[in-house]
């Protein structure tokens, strides 16, 4: 029989988040029921609640950071028994017959992935994510939580993790690189401890000068501010990667300046509109510029291993599930430091 868990739900653009109930699926053959411990909040889940990336089916459970314990598994489920630490990021599902799925990118499968929440499953139904006591999915995109590391920091590290992760995987940041990470948020501040641990030389470049003791604490070599007009003529060509992790709008051209021959910089960050850029900021140094979303299921295994293997955890505040609206502004604001996760016990 279906069972029905608590949550907190978006039922309009404009409305406050409230507390609900949903009805979770039936356990099939290959899923893993996870009692949900804790939940990352995702700006992405904001933009998603009010309805500001297209159209939204209301009421709609946000969440797609999750941590958590197996409390049931199905007949044929041979990766999880009941008990063990697990989590769930961004993809609960794909078609795992494309090119892309079996090379494990499956967050570019050819018949589409099927979203954590706001997305429909392969039984038709629509997905809900992480901000419930509850959750099922098929085993396969279940990832397992290191020992050692604590579920509350490691929620965030299945989204803002991976996606930090995965660029600077694939654009090969390690020791004799210089990689730069614009903002220090969610997302920058894992880049930041990543790429250290890779051995790269990191450099913060933030808007004022606010955050250079958290960048230096963090693994940061260097800091500088943006909105000094000297930084840009200061660092030009000095860097081989550039990871740009903001969502607001930035000068494209002024940051590409900051590439060395044969550098890239790679977009995670979404901004709200389209940006423009002068072609010849590409042609005079041959630099790339990139964009990257988040990970599959292996790579962001592997990103969770990383992190075990180095002492890295996301910096988070705790909030009890009242607090998620205010937790909302406050992320807008970037009054955060650094990634909010809602203690699913306090749901209503």
């Amino acid at each position: 029989m279906p069972t029905t868990v608590k949550a907190y739900a978006a039922t309009s653009p404009t409305a406050p988040l409230t507390p609900t109930t949903i009805e979770l699926r039936d356990v099939g053959p290959h899923d893993v029921r996870i009692a949900i411990g804790y939940v990352g909040i995702c700006h992405s889940d904001i933009h998603t609640a009010r309805g500001e990336w297209g159209a939204t089916d209301y009421p709609i459970v946000l969440g797609h950071e999750i941590a958590g314990v197996v409390a049931e598994v199905g007949p044929q489920v041979t990766r999880f028994r009941v008990g063990d630490r697990v989590g769930v990021g961004c993809l609960v599902d794909s078609c795992r017959r494309c090119a892309y799925c079996r090379r494990g990118d499956e967050q570019f499968c050819a018949e589409g992935y099927v979203e954590t929440y706001s997305s429909t499953g392969r039984d038709g139904r629509p997905t809900q994510g992480g901000y419930a006591e509850a959750i099922v999915v098929t085993e396969d995109f279940v990832l397992r939580i290191p020992d050692g590391m604590a579920l509350d920091v490691a929620a965030p590290l299945l989204c803002a993790g991976i996606t930090a992760y995965s660029p600077l995987r694939r654009w090969g940041a390690g020791p004799g690189t210089r990689v730069a990470v614009v903002g220090l948020g969610g997302l920058g501040h894992m880049a930041v401890q990543l790429a250290s641990a890779m051995g790269a030389e990191v450099t913060v470049l933030s808007q004022s000068m606010r955050k250079q003791e958290d960048a230096l604490r963090l693994g940061a070599t260097h800091y500088a501010a943006t909105s000094d007009p000297d930084t840009f003529s200061r660092l030009a060509a000095s860097f081989d990667l550039v990871v740009n992790t903001v969502s607001a709008s930035i000068d494209v051209d002024a940051h590409l300046s900051l590439l060395a021959v044969d550098g890239t910089m790679v977009n995670v960050g979404i901004p709200e509109h389209p940006v423009s850029l002068d072609v010849l900021s590409l042609l005079m140094r041959r630099v790339s510029y990139a964009g990257s979303n988040i990970g599959g299921i292996r790579e962001t295994q592997e990103m969770l291993d990383f992190c075990a293997g180095h002492g890295i955890a996301a910096v988070i505040e705790t909030i009890g599930a009242e607090q998620v609206n205010e937790a909302y502004e406050r992320v807008v604001t970037s009054d955060v430091r650094y990634r909010f996760v809602i203690d699913t016990a306090t749901l209503a």
